[in-house]
């Protein structure tokens, strides 16, 4: 999959009294580098080749949304959609163009349609990482699903084969449990949920076992979590 990046620095804030408060916004379009102006910040135009079978989106169609960043600033009515393969979010501007995001840090979380994805630390295989999740459950301690895309090169075609072409193949989702502010740690079977829980162990290994709870389900998830915050 080839690709040309073009980066962006913009400066822009703009700033909308409301019943007394401040908040922030772009206004119906958005407009990332004309009219207003927020804090430094780096945006990447994505030229991206179409000749790849599947998609590498959560959701393939842009869907208004409002970004939360960490400074406490909001931008709302964005297009939006996530790139699963490249972990970030893109949004249209009002001239159709395509951005993607390349200071994620500078977000929080994003809202848009069903979905609310935050920036977060995570761990996997031993290292530490931060990505956009989706946030299945807030609280005490919260439940975030990734969800997961496969990029197959193509294939050239051989004897009593023909040739294949790229695709990109959906996975299932992972899942993430997160105390606090701590970074996220995956799930990947009954014993890491139960080690995660190490104040209520026998709560939450009964629990398990009287309803079956699978750790790749997520509604089954939803409900351990939401059952170990109400203890």
């Amino acid at each position: 999959m080839k690709k040309i990046t073009i980066t962006f620095t913009c400066l822009f804030f703009f700033t909308l009294f409301v019943a007394g408060q401040t908040t922030y916004q772009i206004g119906e379009s958005l407009d990332f580098f004309r009219s207003y102006k927020m804090q430094q910040g780096e945006y990447s135009l994505l030229l991206n080749e179409s000749n790849i079978e599947g998609s590498p989106y959560l959701n393939d169609e842009f869907i208004n949304g409002t970004i939360y960043t960490t400074s406490k600033t909001q931008y709302q009515n964005i297009p939006l959609r996530f790139n699963i393969f490249n972990d970030n979010l893109e949004f249209k501007t009002p001239d159709d163009a395509v951005m993607s995001i390349a200071v994620p840090e500078i977000v929080e979380s994003a809202v848009f349609g069903e979905y609310k994805m935050c920036y977060i630390p995570y761990t996997i295989s031993k290292k530490i990482k931060r990505g956009f999740l989706i946030e299945l459950v807030s609280d005490h301690v919260s439940l975030y699903a990734k969800p997961e895309v496969l990029y197959k090169k193509p294939q050239e075609p051989a004897p009593y084969k023909e040739a294949e072409p790229a695709k990109f193949l959906p996975k299932a989702d992972s899942y993430y449990l997160r105390a606090g502010k701590e970074e996220a740690q995956k799930i990947t079977g009954k014993k890491d949920l139960i080690q995660s829980f190490p104040d209520h162990q026998k709560e939450v290994t009964d629990f398990i076992k009287k309803n079956k709870i699978n750790p790749g389900k997520e509604s089954d998830l939803i409900n351990l979590v939401n059952f170990y915050n109400s203890l």
